[in-house]
């Protein structure tokens, strides 16, 4: 539809959390490496707990984190955890490839084959992980179930890292006097915000330029409206920004200004200032009316009246159907060797990469950009100008700008890098790498 009157080769604002599109603002970049700080610390146990606002990033970046695990690392993702304890205890066992025969109901035969797994699995070097989505949704006996499991440990360590993706509620709910034993073992804590002013104009122009564009559609009015509308949540710049390049394809409009966004943002957001603002009227008349009500029952003559009692109306309830989740295969890895988790955590905290530096993080580019962009040799790597030279190449392949800066937006499109598409870069300031 839309994509050709743009000149795109892929939709740029769909709300599936694909990694090529991601944006990472300085809040996310220090999510990201909290995450990945997290699972690499082996014998720290404990909980990682990231939260953040309904379309904030939170699952983008754990698939972001999935990507990057270490490859000594085994991950049980749990994307539905509003299950029961056994029920939770038997997903987590499926998505570790643990044989349930005869133990499926047994919340202590389920916990003794993930601890002989557990145990197998740190005697051969490996580190296990459980990641859980939406964690909000947990029950506060499945919540004390996923507490127990970290008492699965050797004398020295504990056998398995928990990370927790939440809204705000999961807060509210550790704040309990009664889940102050599980709120004591959580080593990691961070809150994801929404996206400012200045860091919408960037994720648009980012995720625009991805997807093929060389022409940024939307006026400096037109970005403005769409933060405002939004508040700078993703997923929100994403539907209105798309329902905007739909209505100035259906008009042939090239550059969309306010008033597109603004009837965007009517079509697709609710709308709860125009149901309550007859409520602005309704209010004063009817305290008006009570008022008078009330003066008028203290001047008449009042009879005795025998109270009679309360009842409740009987509200039918239906039975709550409990889906299982579905098993969700491990995560594939690329062949070409990966960075260390926490080196390349601290890479996207100090990016961008300085000309002349050498070290862990230029060698693993090196081996990313080779042998389609950049020629290796056995010489030890520098972020000289060849290299630079290569990574122009491949940003411009990516569909990021041109510009030779390895930022957080370039480390990420290398970590996912595989056949990038040929497109025109789009022309944008340094920021939004």
């Amino acid at each position: 539809m839309y994509l050709e009157h743009y000149g795109l080769i892929e939709p740029p604002f769909s709300i599936t959390p694909d990694p090529r599109f991601v944006f990472l603002s300085e809040r996310h970049r220090d999510a990201l490496a909290h995450l990945l700080f997290g699972i690499t610390q082996g014998g720290g146990g404990g909980f990682v707990q990231l939260t953040g606002e309904v379309g904030t990033g939170k699952t983008t970046l754990c698939r972001l984190l999935l990507e990057q695990v270490p490859e000594n690392t085994r991950v049980a993702l749990v994307l539905n955890p509003r299950v029961t304890p056994v029920e939770l205890l038997e997903s987590i066992c499926e998505e570790l490839h643990i044989d349930l025969e005869g133990r499926r109901g047994s919340t202590k035969a389920l916990v003794d084959a993930l601890n002989v797994y557990l145990l197998d699995a740190y005697a051969q070097g490996l580190r296990v992980v459980l990641v859980i989505d939406e964690a909000q949704n947990l029950s506060v006996e499945a919540l004390e179930q996923v507490r127990l499991l970290t008492n699965l440990e050797t004398p020295t360590q504990k056998l398995l890292q928990i990370v927790l993706l939440a809204q705000p509620e999961l807060r509210a709910m550790l704040a309990r006097e009664d889940m102050r034993q599980l709120a004591q073992r959580i080593t990691a804590r961070f809150h994801l915000t929404p996206l400012d002013a200045s860091e919408t104009g960037e994720y648009l122009r980012h995720r625009y330029r991805v997807a093929g564009g060389t022409r940024f559609p939307f006026d400096a009015s037109a970005v403005k409206r769409i933060h405002v509308h939004s508040g700078g949540v993703p997923r929100l710049i994403n539907v209105i920004a798309e329902r905007s390049l739909l209505a100035g394809f259906a008009h042939d409009v090239p550059m969309l200004d306010a008033r597109w966004v603004d009837r965007a943002a009517a079509e697709v957001l609710p709308a709860p200032a125009r149901r309550t603002r007859r409520w602005l009227f309704a209010v004063p008349v009817a305290a008006l009316l009570l008022a008078s009500m009330g003066m008028a029952a203290w001047w008449w003559p009042r009879a005795p009246v025998q109270a009679k009692p309360a009842t409740m109306p009987v509200v039918p309830t239906k039975p709550v159907v409990v889906t299982k989740p579905a098993v969700v295969s491990p995560v594939a890895k690329p062949d070409v060797a990966q960075l260390d988790a926490e080196a390349f955590a601290a890479a996207l905290r100090d990016a961008p990469l300085k000309p002349g530096a050498s070290g862990a993080v230029v060698e693993w580019i090196s081996r990313r950009l080779h042998p389609a962009y950049l020629a290796t040799s056995g010489a030890p790597a520098v972020f000289d100008a060849a290299m630079q030279d290569a990574v122009r190449r491949f940003q411009r392949d990516a569909g990021l700008a041109a510009d030779g800066v390895v930022g957080p937006a370039t480390l990420m499109a290398l970590a996912a890098h595989e056949a990038p598409v040929r497109t025109a870069a789009l022309e944008s300031d340094t920021g939004a790498q």
